[in-house]
């Protein structure tokens, strides 16, 4: 039985829905072999042939699946902090754009950047999250839209997770925006530089999941439909940001392809919900860019709970409208802003934003799953979104390695 350990005394939110809220075991055993959990329960259930095992007293702690965050662009160069200066001083998202605010501010400084300046500038902000428990992060492309800083930004999310203790799944975000010498050319954009891009990161080995922004200030659902063809013939799954600051159809568009996700969604209506439902594809809820913009439009959760869509929940690290990097203080938003439940939270950003991920071996407490856990110095799941700016993490787990 060598390599194997035991943690005890433990109150475990093992995530699995037959087992009641938070599934919760009060007394509880987990026992990891190498990167895995090899079983899960009671202490009264334990196994004979685990009884003599080393053990870790967590002497009631409690113990969640590591955290995932499953929609963030933490790769960019610079910042926007002037911008954000500006506008609190009075000045019009016009004024900012003209002094060189917005996304292209964020393209000039990432295409400036070298791969290593990208690598160095995000590990801090992933250092962050991993404090608070993280143990899987979705990074975006985005801040490219040019084929090699799009490359650059993909492979600086791969070298981040070599540099850190973390898994890192990759979306390839070229149908981001429309940079400035493409201006009024959105089509011969997505025709000579998104797809043609997509395929190269492929070739690479760079994408897990292709994304795109489906909205009046992006692009219409026609023209991520050819940028989904391209991911589809590549074998490749999808997720889109989608009825953000309008209703254009993109959440229905995403699910037509089998999505993963569709994200944002404050715009949302029934018939999409339903759409999303019948595909399996998972609602993200954002409250950091909803926060940081000021937006009044919620996303309909109750409309997502009618239909049992699962919700998960991210911070969507971005330096225009979510300079975001804490999962805890985003759980408290998505109960205090959007009214969801501190056991939907703590859902969203584990079991759920793995299947957002479409990862099947991580998110919840149970054998076979990958040995990713938290552990918390709190005595009930609910303090996890409850508290505001405080880190109740006393360790971390990963892949079982401590």
């Amino acid at each position: 039985m060598t390599g194997k350990t035991t943690l005890r005394g433990a109150k475990i939110a093992t995530q699995a829905s037959q087992q009641g809220p938070y599934g919760l075991i009060e007394d509880g055993i987990i026992v990891i072999s190498g990167e895995f959990i090899e079983w899960v329960g009671p202490r009264r259930d334990l196994p004979d042939e685990y009884t003599e095992l080393e053990a870790e007293d967590l002497n009631g702690r409690l113990v969640t699946p590591g955290l995932i965050d499953c929609h963030t662009h933490v790769v960019f160069g610079g910042d926007r902090a002037q911008e954000f200066e500006m506008r609190l001083n009075g000045a019009s998202y016009e004024q900012v754009a003209r002094a060189g605010g917005g996304i292209n501010a964020t393209v000039q400084a990432t295409r400036a950047a070298s791969l290593e300046e990208l690598i160095e500038s995000a590990l801090p902000r992933v250092d962050a999250m991993i404090q608070e428990g993280m143990t899987t992060i979705e990074i975006k492309s985005g801040y490219g839209l040019e084929q090699q800083t799009e490359l650059n930004m993909l492979r600086a999310a791969r070298e981040i997770g070599k540099r850190r203790p973390v898994s890192v799944q990759t979306t390839y975000l070229g149908a981001h925006a429309t940079p400035p010498e493409y201006k009024g050319r959105d089509d011969a954009y997505i025709d000579e530089v998104v797809i043609p891009t997509l395929r190269a990161a492929h070739v690479e080995g760079l994408i897990d999941a292709v994304d795109g922004f489906c909205e009046g200030i992006a692009f219409q659902p026609k023209q991520i439909a050819r940028v989904f063809d391209a991911a589809a013939a590549l074998g490749l799954p999808v997720k889109l940001h989608a009825e953000q600051l309008s209703n254009l159809g993109g959440a229905q568009l995403a699910a037509s392809y089998g999505a993963l996700s569709a994200d944002h969604i404050e715009y949302l209506d029934e018939d999409g919900v339903i759409t999303m439902a019948q595909a399996g594809t998972a609602g993200v809820i954002l409250p950091g860019a909803f926060y940081t913009l000021r937006e009044t439009r919620q996303p309909p959760i109750e409309l997502l709970r009618k239909h049992d869509v699962p919700m998960a929940l991210a911070t969507d690290c971005n330096p225009g409208s979510s300079p975001l990097t804490s999962l805890l203080l985003t759980m408290n938003m998505g109960c205090t802003l959007f009214r969801m439940t501190p056991e939907e939270t703590l859902a969203g950003v584990t079991c759920n934003a793995a299947r957002a991920l479409g990862l099947s071996d991580r998110g919840m407490i149970a054998a076979g799953q990958r040995a990713d856990l938290a552990v918390w110095n709190v005595g009930r799941p609910a303090e996890l979104s409850y508290r505001i700016g405080f880190n109740p993490l006393h360790k971390r787990i990963f892949g079982g390695q401590a």
